[in-house]
């Protein structure tokens, strides 16, 4: 029901006709109007809008788009009328791909209802039998009538129906995995619910897990009497037509101050070491500490080789811009913690989590600034995969069950080795739902610690649920043999118990994740266009108009 079963299709003469989504290929352009639903995984290519995507990511703040973003099916499109690129067809969709894996979880049954239905296999035929010999036994033993005991022998025969505890596991199983695809989770089955609620340490990965994955400029420090801005139009003139990482955190920077991207000339550049080009008429060189080096020598400066340390040291990053021996100033650029990362951590320990451990291939400096200013437990650098699958290995060996958390892809052998696996923003590519055990579809870390209670809150029902339904046969065995109760009241006790089992378990329903964010945030009615079944839902911050 998420996603709409028709495309706004626009054809190469700029007409606009209505299609079946299956009908629709891939490469296709698309309309969407606001407040309507987006029918196909696409990539946007005209038009700035929001969209709201809690039936993918679980975050039902609006996300921001504009030409190159990806697009949901059944996302819901806020602002403006946009055109999109279809990138999938209408069977192949990110939703479609969690509808899969939520039925294909819901077979895979968890261990606890794996033990109830292997205790079934004994207890009914035991009842059945013990039913039997209480109708027959006792009436050829002692001559007695034989209506009380076969009456007796229905009584138990009816309590002894194992309805409620037969049906008590999986309704909490399948309630808990709706709960949890609902906010964003994507678990694989239920024996990967029950898990987080015994795991004792979690790994992660480093960048983009605990960090964006996004190199950012964080200093800019102008020399020689060049100003920040002059020293950025100079670093993005000879960085624009590079595809580096370093090279595009330099053109976003310059971007956010408004400057535009003039190429250099007579661009060239040296591999693994920086560039040349001319700028104004002047020949610039842009590059790494050695390629400074190269074009210094021993002029460099004491201060500046100092500086430059310093900030490798703390996991930067450091670009030098020159023109022949002088140096026109340094940039600084490194990856971004995540803004909930912290919390995360700390909510994870406030959830019993005795151990939390980063595994990075980063140098030591970056990684210890990083643990530092999230407060891990401890953190291993300079890490191979196969030194990654190692150190989940000692783990493991350690606390019994550790959970390996990635992007799902080039952290698979860590996570094979872990007790769990889950990946992180998984939304869109299927290769990381594949892979993990359980795959949170938005970048959100705070969903772990909510996993680990979701997981205990499962196990709790299901534990209630299992010794009500025990406890209710007990005490109705017993009324029997005392003669204290009737059929229909055997049978009031079987249906009634089925009934608030069953209650119970769908209570796991109400368990939705709500971020910090979220939880600070006002909800406000935006109307829609006319006909629109809906208002649109947008957070803003408290206190903000």
């Amino acid at each position: 029901e998420l996603a709409p079963s028709t495309a706004q299709v626009i054809n190469e003469d700029g007409t606009i006709t209505e299609q079946l989504v299956e009908q629709v290929s891939v490469g296709t352009t698309i309309t969407v109007k606001p407040g309507e639903k987006i029918p196909m995984d696409s990539v946007i290519t005209v038009g700035f809008t929001s969209v709201n995507q809690a039936p993918i990511t679980g975050e039902s703040m609006p996300v921001p788009k504009e030409p190159g973003d990806t697009l949901f099916a059944g996302t819901i499109n806020g602002d403006s009328v946009i055109q999109c690129q279809v990138t999938k067809a209408a069977s192949d969709s990110t939703l479609a791909s969690i509808i899969r894996k939520v039925e294909e979880a819901q077979s895979r049954r968890a261990k606890t209802d794996q033990f109830i239905g292997k205790f079934s296999l004994y207890y009914v035929p035991t009842m059945m039998v013990a039913s039997a010999l209480v109708s027959i036994v006792p009436p050829l033993a002692t001559g007695d009538s034989w209506y009380p005991w076969i009456y007796k022998g229905l009584e138990l025969l009816v309590i002894s129906c194992p309805c409620s505890l037969v049906i008590s596991t999986p309704v909490s199983i399948v309630a808990g995995l709706t709960a949890a695809a609902r906010s964003g989770v994507l678990i694989k089955g239920g024996m990967y619910l029950e898990m987080p609620a015994h795991i004792k340490a979690f790994a992660m990965d480093k960048t983009g897990t605990l960090t964006t994955g996004e190199p950012t400029v964080q200093e800019i420090i102008p020399l020689n009497g060049y100003d920040m801005e002059g020293l950025l139009k100079l670093a993005v003139a000879l960085e624009v037509h590079s595809d580096h990482p370093l090279a595009r955190a330099i053109q976003r920077k310059a971007r956010a101050h408004g400057i535009e991207n003039q190429p250099a000339e007579s661009f060239q550049v040296f591999k693994g070491r920086g560039a040349e080009g001319t700028v104004n008429g002047e020949l610039f060189w842009i590059g790494s500490h050695r390629f400074l080096q190269e074009k210094l020598g021993e002029d460099e400066p004491k201060e500046v080789r100092e500086q430059i340390n310093a900030l490798e040291a703390s996991g930067h990053s450091t670009v030098a811009i020159g023109c022949g021996q002088t140096l026109c100033g340094l940039i600084s650029i490194a990856d971004t913690v995540r803004p909930e990362s912290k919390n995360a951590i700390q909510a994870l320990k406030q959830a019993g989590i005795e151990r939390v451990v980063m595994l990075t291939g980063d140098n030591k400096g970056a990684a210890n600034t990083i643990a530092k200013a999230i407060e891990l437990d401890e953190y291993f650098a300079e890490l191979l995969p196969d030194d990654k699958v190692n150190q989940v290995s000692a783990l493991v060996a350690r606390y019994k069950r550790v959970a390996m958390v990635g992007d799902g892809i080039n952290d698979a052998p860590a996570m094979a080795a872990s007790s769990l696996g889950i990946a992180m923003g998984a939304a869109g590519s299927d290769a990381a739902i594949e892979t993990a055990d359980i795959a949170l579809m938005s970048d959100d870390l705070e969903k772990l610690a909510w996993l680990v209670k979701h997981s205990r809150s499962t196990l709790n029902i299901i534990k209630q649920n299992v010794v009500f339904s025990l406890a209710i046969k007990g005490i109705f065995v017993g009324l029997t043999f005392a003669n204290k109760s009737t059929l229909w009241m055997a049978i009031l006790a079987d249906m009634g118990a089925s009934f608030i089992v069953v209650s119970n378990g769908l209570r796991l329903l109400k368990n939705k994740h709500v971020s910090e964010r979220q939880a600070n945030a006002t909800i406000t009615h935006i109307p829609g266009p006319p006909g629109e079944k809906a208002p649109m839902l947008y957070g803003f911050p408290k206190n903000q108009t």
